[in-house]
């Protein structure tokens, strides 16, 4: 029998075309919920890190009724802080974010020095298609109880995070602004 954890990483190693990750541990700081591990992939796409979680998943939120979040993020870095981050925040926030289209993260610091960028938002996956973010995690004969819904998070200025509550995601997705750069200067 295959395991939730096995199902999600074969459609990783599906979508990666077997390229092979580094997987980063995170520790748990809830009791009864196991760590958090990030899937880190370098170059992949071409030009860009991705890193996925597995873990957060494993906890329960009330606005969670047609799946249960991973965060992925592609960032045109090479610092293993962003997958880390990414890790961090999944951990330390399972339960209490819903981690939805729209809800925006104050991290409160730059996650590296080279780095203005000190908030989140969560979006779509920009390097997935639609229909590779929803994975059918369940035991055999229980298809459809289970699922993971990849949402994309992506690091932002805390004069965006700002923009976002006061303006809305789609007031936010439609300004001039490269998402990947973790360099980039504030689109407002």
């Amino acid at each position: 029998m295959t395991s939730r954890v096995e199902k999600y990483l074969a459609h990783l190693d599906r979508l990666s075309g077997g390229v092979e990750p580094r997987f980063l541990p995170v520790d748990s700081t809830h009791e009864d919920l196991k760590g958090v591990t990030v899937i880190a992939y370098e170059n992949l796409p071409e030009g860009l890190n991705t890193a996925l979680t597995y873990g957060l998943s494993l906890a329960d939120h009330p606005e969670w009724q047609h799946g249960r979040p991973e965060l992925c993020i592609s960032v045109r870095s090479d610092d293993e802080r962003w997958a880390r981050v990414v890790g961090h925040l999944a951990e330390i926030l399972r339960g209490s974010c819903p981690f939805s289209y729209g809800n925006t993260i104050r991290f409160g610091q730059p996650v590296t020095p080279q780095s203005p960028l000190t908030a989140f938002v969560v979006f779509a996956p920009a390097v997935l298609d639609r229909g590779d973010c929803r994975i059918d995690v369940s035991p055999i004969g229980h298809d459809g109880h289970d699922i993971i819904q990849i949402m994309g998070i992506y690091p932002i200025h805390e004069s965006e995070r700002q923009y976002i509550t006061d303006h809305g995601l789609e007031a936010f997705w439609a300004l001039d602004r490269d998402l990947y750069d973790t360099t980039r200067p504030p689109a407002v």
